[in-house]
């Protein structure tokens, strides 16, 4: 009963602190300290060393020796590393479910796209975007693989909020998802591939300047 009490608080406090980091309120190298931590959430240090765990498996903190546990960066060499993994395993989920997309799922990802056209800020887009790379590959039905995947989603919403911060956000149509779209209707699984990569592809080279 106590494990699993602490394993919720853990997730909780994993959740929080992953949503100011993700959203940029915790910035890249800021110290993360186990007793603040835990009297901000009114919780023992078990939970708290559990969700820097959880966090450090979604690479949203790094543990240092003698530096503790900090916001993970967010540099150059972090953002060519979360885009070419993402251009390598979204690829591979997406070719892998491609042939099982139903007429259900192409509605949920065209869903998701509308969503991110008519979103008025940069957290509804967000989180429509996060929706619509989800609904691409989660045919695909392989649990490893889409795991890998929600954690470089995560870290891809990191560059969108950074960008968004450095650069400004205004409402606008995502094209690139549109054509994925219409190529996955028309079954061209390698016109898809291809244009999954261009768009991961552009969004590095969007983030570089901002890292």
């Amino acid at each position: 009963m106590v494990m699993d009490e602490n394993t919720t608080v853990a997730g909780r406090i994993a959740d929080s602190i992953g949503e100011r980091i993700i959203s940029g309120v915790l910035q890249p190298d800021a110290p993360l300290r186990q007793d603040h931590v835990a009297r901000q959430f009114n919780s023992s240090h078990v939970p708290v060393r559990e969700a820097f765990r959880q966090l450090e498996a979604q690479h949203l903190v790094v543990a240092r020796p003698r530096r503790g546990v900090r916001v993970a960066p967010l540099d150059t060499k972090a953002v060519k590393e979360i885009a070419e993994m993402r251009a390598a395993l979204e690829v591979v989920a997406l070719r892998n479910a491609a042939p099982k997309l139903t007429s259900a799922h192409l509605a949920r990802i065209e869903l998701a796209l509308i969503e991110g056209d008519n979103a008025e800020t940069i957290e509804e887009f967000e989180m429509a975007n996060r929706a619509f790379h989800h609904a691409l590959v989660s045919p695909c039905a392989m649990p490893r693989l889409l795991a890998s995947l929600d954690g470089l989603q995560l870290a891809n919403s990191r560059l969108v909020f950074a960008m968004a911060r450095s650069a400004g956000w205004r409402p606008r149509s995502n094209q690139d998802h549109r054509l994925i779209l219409q190529a996955l209707r028309a079954r061209n699984v390698d016109q898809a591939c291809n244009l999954l990569v261009r768009h991961i592809q552009t969004i590095e080279r969007l983030a570089l300047p901002a890292s």
